[in-house]
């Protein structure tokens, strides 16, 4: 185990003691108060009903006080070790303003617990809340996409091998039948499986605009195949992407549609169908940046995990641009535990400056990606460097480990590891760059005068 991991368990063992005695301090205060109807409904309309509902992906409703009693100490126990509802980022460190979500604060676990510990009360019913509004089952998570493009479904045999590869179709609404009618801007995408069976073998799927001729050029070898726009990453537990209102993906209609899918075999024959959902921006609208994701800080053919052992691996990459950074999304699979992402500024013969924006603990069922709100997204000058921080835990102290007594190391295959992060960012100006840096430090120096004066 390195000094460095060990020095985050450590850190992160202090904040675990400094904060349970304010829950337990918390708990006391509430034992007494703390109800269904009143307290407990409303944070599970906000943050779990979602999923958590007739229909949904969940494995159990949790909309009336009835589906809930059963529940009671199972939620505790997944709330207070904040295992759900998900959202993994380190709230220790870093960035805590994010426009999707979805956490509990310490204050509302600890009544969550304080409810729990009192025999779960219902309290009195006409402090119920109004049920809770949700899209429709099968909803789009973007809203109603202006275009849904389907792939060829693909067989999964029941047993075999991970499969890899490529399909490709037109870019034309698979509803309508109506293509593209001209340039158009993304501003908001989703990939989803099309049905539940496709969802379980679908490892992942990323999905490129592409030549018309891609296919056949491929298949004769050419070594001059013009370069494919990439759109969008799915991956277990991810939802879509809507960018800022200020960006935008372009489209255009004389494009094919690939899909470079990684399915895995469940126990019986599935007939593996995706979708891909797009919200465009209002025809003839040009966004003033052009939106980018990719995954930066990659490792994958080069990594060593012995059995047994915590290993550390650091990735980077260099911003020949000033940039303002939108989202973080890790990316491992089951070994990952932890990773984040540090900038690194440019010196121009100064000390180093960087800072640890964003820290995130891992689950492989779990591929999220975090928006940061836009008062806070990181803005960064052109030659910053992104230092991607992954930790991965190869004992059996990881209940995700399949087996801690192998050696395990990088490869595309779900028992294989990776280690990158995706980003989304788009591209700025230095004037651009440097009017927006202004702005926040003025900002923050009248908050800094206002608390001073009070």
């Amino acid at each position: 185990m390195t000094k460095h991991w060990q020095g985050l368990l450590r850190f992160s063992l202090i904040v675990t003691l400094v904060a349970a005695p304010a829950i337990a301090i918390a708990q006391t205060s509430a034992q007494s108060e703390v109800t269904f109807t009143k307290d407990v409904a409303p944070l599970l309309q906000r943050s779990c009903q979602s999923c958590h509902r007739e229909g949904e992906m969940a494995p159990m409703s949790l909309t009336t006080y009835q589906e809930v009693r059963p529940w009671a100490r199972a939620i505790k126990n997944k709330v207070v070790n904040r295992e759900m509802p998900p959202w993994h980022i380190d709230k220790t460190i870093g960035i805590q303003k994010f426009k999707n979500d979805t956490s509990l604060s310490n204050e509302e676990i600890a009544m969550v617990a304080a409810w729990v510990d009192n025999g779960a009360p219902r309290g009195n019913p006409s402090d119920m809340p109004p049920p809770a509004t949700f899209p429709e089952r099968g909803a789009w998570g973007i809203g109603e996409p202006d275009m849904i493009v389907e792939y060829p479904a693909y067989l999964v045999p029941a047993e075999g091998p991970d499969l890899f590869g490529n399909i490709y179709t037109d870019l034309v609404d698979y509803k309508t039948g109506q293509a593209l009618g001209g340039d158009r801007y993304i501003k908001g995408m989703e990939t989803r499986p099309a049905d539940e069976p496709s969802r379980r073998v679908v490892h992942h799927a990323l999905t490129f605009a592409v030549d018309p001729n891609e296919k056949e050029m491929r298949e004769a070898g050419d070594e001059e195949i013009p370069a494919a726009q990439f759109l969008i990453e799915y991956a277990s537990g991810k939802a879509g992407e809507v960018y800022p209102d200020n960006s935008g993906l372009l489209l255009e209609p004389w494009r094919k549609m690939r899909l470079d899918y990684h399915l895995h075999s469940v126990g019986e024959d599935v007939q593996a169908r995706v979708q891909v959902g797009m919200v465009f921006h209002p025809e003839g609208h040009i966004p003033e940046h052009l939106r980018w994701s990719k995954q930066l800080g990659q490792h994958v053919n080069d990594l060593d995990f012995p059995p047994g052992e915590i290993v550390r691996t650091d990735g980077y990459t260099y911003f020949h641009k000033a940039a303002r950074i939108t989202a973080f999304q890790p990316h491992m699979h089951a070994l990952g535990s932890y990773q984040c992402l540090e900038l690194i500024y440019p010196t121009n013969g100064t000390p180093a400056k960087t800072d640890m924006v964003t820290c995130a603990h891992w689950d492989y069922n779990w591929h999220m990606v975090y928006n940061y709100e836009d008062d806070v997204a990181p803005i960064i000058p052109a030659g910053t460097v992104a230092h991607v921080i992954s930790y991965f835990d190869n004992t059996e102290g990881n209940r995700g480990n399949p087996d801690a007594s192998n050696w395990t190391g990088g490869g595309g295959r779900t028992i294989d590891e990776m280690s990158f992060v995706w980003l989304g960012w788009y591209d700025m100006t230095d004037e651009e760059y440097e009017k927006e840096l202004a702005e926040r430090r003025a900002i923050q120096e009248a908050a800094a005068n206002a608390n001073n004066n009070q």
